[in-house]
């Protein structure tokens, strides 16, 4: 037996076993999937791989299409009183000028099932169980292989999971898989390939090590996912633009600057995010995240964006006191530091603020500063948890963008979510807010501790 496990992806048309192959293999990119039948109509194969080495050979076939039709010509290969198993039969049809015409696309299929260990049989649950259905599956099993049902598109609420069990139960597969391809469950990857390995216990060290490599790469994205949303709001809490004059057009300027830095570096995030995950830029776009057109909607600082996700602006006042006397206006979600300061810290008395000693000089110069309100960075770090939530559950044969219900409860009303709305935020970020430098990459220590920090608190606050 061959070391790599050789599995054929079998079905009738149109059942999702493109889509299938697309979801195991995180590639949006391989085959073609469309709502018409009959799009696949070559063998195309691509490997799995754990630890750099080969351990599953999927081939993605075309549907059959007259399977009614072909076992009755199968059938009459036989003569009577002959005793044919089912591969001879499979053999015989495979040698006939049919196969080669009117039989085309179903003796691809048949010649993959002979040169494959096992298969997966994809089913489209939202189908009726058909006579065609039962002669595709007499016509499969005469192949002599392993073969593993699959349950396709089991979210969809015309789903008919139970009477498909039964029909499969009766023609003697009571293994199942439950995997929708635009959906799948967190752990249905692991299910499929730990339900294949009972079917051929020769290669189950091989599916054991594919679904250890991939547990290990799925928390490996995790990590790193939330790497990318630490870094954007370690550098968006440290970010502080200067206002030079007290001109009502400087200020305005300078508010909208620091509003498209924000937009910028958030979309810049999700970009990211979209590459880690494999997806297509165009993937993610919704009004529930909120999106547009495959971008994050313009408009961070609208109230209306606030009020979506549930955060109220401050009060207005804010750590400017912290300098001297300073009140803070809230002007589009930003906080503006205040130009006076007390005159009894003239001199070289602010040299012993630390960090702060360059802002309290600059407010006595009669400079003022921006800086990215709080009630902002709740809003972005509500809106990337909710797209790494979305980014987890999305099948790589999902061809609508990414939705979100209101009614999702990790989203909305879990415990996490109403911290970031409501509770402290994480210490890091009050950090960033007295290292105005991390708002640029760099090689610092404290800086690196601090977005390390903030990725741990988004796993768990």
């Amino acid at each position: 037996m061959n070391d790599i496990l050789r599995v054929a992806v079998v079905g009738h048309t149109n059942t999702g076993k493109t889509s299938l192959l697309r979801t195991l293999a995180r590639d949006a990119g391989f085959g073609e999937v469309s709502d018409s039948a009959g799009t696949t109509r070559h063998v195309e194969g691509l490997r799995l791989m754990a630890d750099g080495s080969a351990a599953v050979e999927l081939y993605d076939t075309p549907g059959m299409e007259d399977a009614i039709a072909l076992l009755e010509f199968v059938e009459g290969l036989v003569e009577p009183g002959e005793r044919v198993d089912g591969p001879e039969r499979v053999s015989r049809f495979l040698d006939t000028l049919q196969a080669g015409a009117r039989f085309e696309q179903e003796a691809k299929v048949l010649r993959q099932m002979l040169a494959s260990d096992a298969a997966l049989y994809v089913v489209d649950a939202r189908d009726p169980v058909l006579p065609k259905h039962r002669d595709e599956l007499a016509l499969l099993a005469d192949c002599g292989r392993p073969l593993l049902p699959v349950l396709n598109f089991i979210a969809s609420p015309e789903a008919r999971a139970d009477e498909w069990r039964a029909a499969l139960a009766r023609l003697g597969l009571h293994a199942v898989v439950v995997f929708d391809t635009v959906a799948p469950a967190l752990d249905g990857e692991r299910q499929l390939f730990d339900t294949l390995a009972t079917l051929i216990h020769a290669h189950r060290p091989a599916l054991e090590r594919l679904n250890a490599a991939r547990a290990r790469e799925a928390g490996e994205r995790r990590d790193a996912a939330r790497r990318l949303v630490a870094e954007l709001l370690v550098e968006l809490a440290a970010r502080r633009d200067r206002v030079e004059g007290d001109s009502e057009h400087a200020l305005r300027a300078a508010v909208e600057r620091m509003r498209e830095a924000a937009r910028v570096r958030e979309q810049a995030c999700v970009d990211a995010l979209l590459r880690l995950y494999r997806f297509r830029p165009d993937d993610a776009r919704t009004e529930a995240l909120p999106l547009s057109d495959g971008r994050w909607e313009d408009d961070l600082f609208n109230p209306e964006t606030l009020r979506e996700m549930g955060v109220r602006l401050s009060s207005g006042m804010a750590a400017g006191a912290a300098a001297g006397v300073g009140i803070d206006l809230m002007t589009g979600g930003l906080t503006l530091g205040a130009a006076a300061a007390l005159g009894a810290l003239a001199g070289g008395l602010w040299q012993t603020f630390g960090h702060y000693g360059e802002r309290l000089a600059a407010k006595l110069r009669g400079q003022r500063e921006l800086t990215v309100d709080d009630a902002i960075l709740r809003v972005v770090a509500l809106r990337q948890r909710r797209l790494l939530a979305a980014l987890e559950g999305r099948g790589h044969a999902a061809m609508a963008p990414i939705e979100l219900g209101d009614d999702d409860v990790s989203v909305g009303t879990d415990a996490a979510t109403r911290r970031w709305r409501e509770g402290r935020l994480p210490a890091a970020l009050a950090k960033a807010r007295a290292h105005p430098e991390w708002a640029r990459a760099g090689d610092d220590g404290d800086r690196e501790e601090a977005v390390a920090e903030l990725a741990e608190a988004l796993a768990t606050h």
